[in-house]
């Protein structure tokens, strides 16, 4: 920083150097510098860039009138390094260059274009080390913060240091979490020396003090304060409180001396963001500035002109925007805007133009409109949302500024956060509302009410929305229906008679031939006609689910899909919404996509498989801050059946359940209960949970848990309870008529049916639920049958069975499961097979599940797109892996792990 020099901060420089030499050693490092104004961190900043002699260094800044403009401190980090682009995989190519307005396309989403930044950083490193600066994180944009933040989670092994420096007033949800260094003022011996660096003349010991107390060793503080301050004037203290103030009177009053054209300059520079030295020149031009003017202002200390324009502080800017004279800020705005490029730079034109206009400006309103446009194009939701606003304070249409507050408060919605919409929507109210625009209103409402509780307060709301829109928008009106009959479901057991009320008022709209329609047609059935008049209608609906668009109603999909006992549909439609979240970064499907899929692997045995996509949605919930639905989880856990942290897991749903009214979360804990207690062979235990579980027919979970409960009632001997779970099994297994159906019912038959064809029941339950895929329930039903065989005194029969019960259960990893089994096949007089742990036990979690991923055939792009890692990162990872099981290549990586 111009004017700066380093003192002391001996344990900031260490700490510097280590970064540094671990970087060099092709690791990666993130670091965040935090402290107060004026602490020195940019002179750290300057420092590092300075030592780390033989590394490539970029560098960015937050800049306080670009903070709506979407990935502006992005673009300008990662413009040294664009020549890289032609390395990264297609789609992360495209979203670079989307977001960057280097070319057209779809908005990219954050995810795709976090790992294209990610593998751009990689691959510049793979030529010398890289080195990312970042200062004043308190004015990035949104999106950029976003971004960088994710990366700053992702980096491992790439050669690559990412510091960032922050305010300590710096909102922390973004950066929580990272490594940070905290820069405090300085020692009292080199304050006192850096205070007579600025102080002429000698300064009586308690005033230097008092001055050192009340500055706190603040270096900016300790520079800037007393300049232009006598003897007598420093000793009665510096006045006014808060230091970020102080200083920047300080700024201010220093400003004020400046000749006119050289604080017009500074204010130029100031609103001028980027630091082009060309731009500005032509600015002042247009205003009539001497450019000599710059000297001026570089002799005060303030500003720097080289190939760029810095300043010697951030709060130099800000004291120059903040005094300046409302006139002279419309003046410099118009200026700029008349030297911008409108072909190369429209939003940055259009945005000098609407700070330029003295009232209500219809053309700059409409360029508004349309940079918000192009905002959207490139994924930048926030910065759209501004547009948009400025845009409705510069119109005089009534109805104009609603559409317009409506659609940035759709934005703000979409660009997560929720917290700024409630005001937008009041102003909204403010204007005369067409019908349609205030059943608009009431649809935002009702979505971000969902959206921060999903239980049953949100549905009522949707449900009204949906009812104002069916004459002024029969599909809209039909697609919020759709969300209240989902918003129903979710509440479950809680939401009364809400699905009812929902599903009866749906009816009301043409559903309509696409796949949203028939959705909706099968959901309404199902509410309200029951079972088995609703299943051809859900049937042909997930049979229609073909569209991409369309995988965003995955939540309502994949579990009318295991509803109707689909097992391959909700493979299929799981499979595809993983991939296409993956690939396109849709990063608000793919926690839904994960979750769903994982429940699903979890019916076909496939443990290791669903742990992973687990695993997979936690780091995408550490890194980007989405929540991650816990449904697989739980079931998981309750399989896996490790009954003490099962039940806190369980224990803390229910709860959670409880207080945000999410009945289908209750529901699922009493189901993943039930699951848990008839692995441990608590029968009692078990019927209880899956009575509380099936008191209401919720989706999915009620033909999931009918099972569990026949099992536990004909355990405890409850004939009621079992024939009438039987029967309800048979009722359902004759609407479905499919493998997965008919074996659940022939396994209730088998248990609580007719003695006499148990046996028969038993082998014909196996043979439907082996042709479906369900491998769980396989080794349940054969576990079940090798009990009764034992009961029936056929050891040689049961040790059979019960052996390859106890194997497939070791297998997948249902241990309460096993070693039921176990003593079963003890009871027969057989041994129990030894247990031999594996070497995939001496990896870590994330490196099991990248070796899953290998052997699955995906290559390190791959594996590095799953899992949020850059490449470099995957294959330093397998080189671990490869050492840590004695094997040398992949293809033995199949073998070496159980």
């Amino acid at each position: 920083m111009p004017g700066f020099e380093l003192r002391g901060r001996q344990r900031e420089r260490e700490t510097l150097e280590r970064l540094l030499r671990d970087v060099r050693g092709g690791r990666s490092r993130v670091l965040v510098l935090r402290g107060e104004i004026g602490a020195g961190k940019s002179v750290l900043l300057d420092h590092l860039a300075e030592t780390a002699t033989g590394c490539q260094v970029v560098r960015a800044a937050g800049v306080e009138p670009e903070a709506d403009i979407a990935y502006a401190s992005l673009q300008l980090l990662c413009s040294p390094l664009l020549g890289h682009l032609g390395r990264l995989p297609g789609p992360q190519r495209d979203a670079l260059t989307t977001a960057f307005g280097l070319s057209g396309g779809k908005a990219p989403q954050p995810l795709l274009l976090g790992l294209a930044v990610l593998g751009l950083f990689a691959e510049a490193a793979i030529e010398r080390p890289l080195v990312c600066l970042v200062d004043d994180v308190q004015w990035l944009d949104q999106m950029s913060e976003l971004i960088l933040t994710f990366v700053a989670r992702r980096l491992d092994a790439e050669s690559v240091a990412l510091v960032f420096a922050a305010r300590d007033t710096t909102d922390e949800r973004v950066l929580r979490g990272l490594p940070e260094l905290p820069v405090g003022g300085l020692p009292d011996a080199e304050a006192r020396d850096l205070l007579a660096s600025v102080v002429p003349g000698p300064i009586d010991g308690r005033v230097r003090d008092r001055i050192i107390a009340e500055t706190a060793g603040n270096p900016l503080a300790l520079l800037e304060l007393p300049r232009g301050l006598t003897s007598t004037e420093l000793a009665f203290g510096f006045g006014s409180p808060g230091l970020a103030g102080r200083v920047e009177d300080g700024f201010q009053r220093r400003i004020a001396a400046l000749p006119d054209d050289a604080r017009r300059l500074l204010l130029a520079a100031a609103v001028e963001p980027v630091g082009n030295v060309s731009l500005l020149w032509r600015a002042l031009e247009v205003l009539g500035i001497d450019p000599s003017a710059a000297a001026e202002a570089e002799a005060a200390g303030l500003i720097t002109v080289g190939t760029r324009v810095r300043f010697r502080h951030s709060l130099v800017r800000s004291a120059a925007w903040h005094s300046a004279d409302a006139a002279d800020l419309r003046a410099v705005h118009a200026a700029l805007a008349e030297v911008t490029d409108p072909a190369q730079d429209p939003d940055r034109r259009a945005w000098h133009r609407a700070h330029a206009a003295l009232g209500p400006d219809e053309q700059v309103a409409t360029e508004l409109e349309q940079s918000a446009g192009r905002a959207l194009a490139r994924g930048g939701r926030s910065a759209a949302a501004t547009f948009l606003e400025r845009a409705a304070e510069l119109t005089l249409d009534l109805n104009r500024r609603a559409s317009l507050l409506l659609a940035a408060a759709q934005a703000r919605l979409q660009a997560g956060t929720p917290a700024l919409v409630p005001d937008m929507l009041a102003a909204v109210e403010m204007t005369p509302l067409e019908p349609l625009q205030r059943a608009q209103v009431e649809r935002l409402r009702a979505q971000l009410a969902f959206l921060l509780n999903p239980g049953r307060a949100a549905g009522p709301p949707l449900l009204a929305a949906a009812e104002r829109l069916e004459s002024l928008d029969p599909v809209a009106a039909r697609n919020a229906y759709l969300t209240a009959v989902g918003a129903a479901l979710h509440a479950g057991r809680l939401g009364g008679d809400d699905l009812r009320r929902a599903a009866t008022s749906a009816r009301r709209v043409e559903a309509g031939d696409d796949f949203p329609g028939m959705l909706l047609t099968g959901l309404t059935a199902w509410a309200l006609d029951g079972y088995a008049e609703a299943q051809p209608a859900l049937s042909r609906a997930l049979a229609a689910l073909t569209a991409d668009e369309h995988l965003s109603l995955l939540w309502m999909a994949a579990p009318a899909a295991h509803e109707l006992f689909e097992l391959g549909t909700a493979y299929r439609i799981t499979d595809r919404a993983v991939r296409y979240a993956r690939e396109t970064g849709t990063q608000s499907l793919l926690p839904i996509a994960l979750s769903y899929r994982a429940g699903t692997l979890l019916f076909m045995g496939r443990f290791a498989d669903a742990a992973g996509l687990l695993d997979e949605g936690q780091s995408l919930a550490q890194a980007t801050g989405i929540a991650f639905p816990q449904f697989a989880s739980l079931a998981l856990v309750a399989f896996q059946g490790r009954a003490e942290p099962a039940l806190k897991i369980i224990d803390s749903m229910t709860a959670d359940a409880r207080r945000r009214d999410e009945g289908r979360l209750l529901g699922l804990s009493e189901y993943a209960r039930a699951v848990l207690y008839n692995g441990l062979g608590d029968f009692p235990a078990a019927l209880a949970a899956a009575r509380a579980s099936i008191s209401y027919q919720d989706m999915a979970l009620y033909g999931w848990t009918l099972p569990e409960l026949v099992e536990a009632a004909v355990r405890v001997g409850d004939e009621t309870v079992a024939q009438d779970a039987r029967e309800r099994l048979a009722a359902r297994a004759d609407a479905a008529r499919n493998a997965w159906s008919e074996g659940i019912w022939a396994l209730g038959e088998a248990l609580a049916g007719p003695p006499a064809r148990a046996e028969e029941r038993y082998r014909q339950s196996m043979e439907r639920l082996s042709a479906d895929g369900v491998s769980l329930l396989v080794a349940r039903t054969r576990l079940l049958y090798g009990e009764w065989l034992r009961r029936e005194n056929r050891r040689a029969d049961a040790r059979a069975e019960l052996r390859t019960a106890y194997e497939a259960f070791a297998a997948f990893g249902a241990e309460a499961f096993a070693e039921r089994a176990g003593r079963e096949l003890t009871a027969t007089g057989d041994a129990v097979p030894k247990r031999v742990a594996g070497p995939r036990q001496e990896l870590t979690a994330q490196e099991a599940h990248i070796a899953r991923l290998a052997v699955a055939g995906r290559t390190n792009p791959e594996i590095a797109t799953a899992m949020f890692l850059s490449p470099r990162t995957v294959e330093w990872h397998l080189r671990k892996i490869f050492t840590k099981l004695g094997i040398t290549s992949r293809r033995e990586l199949a073998t070496a792990l159980p």
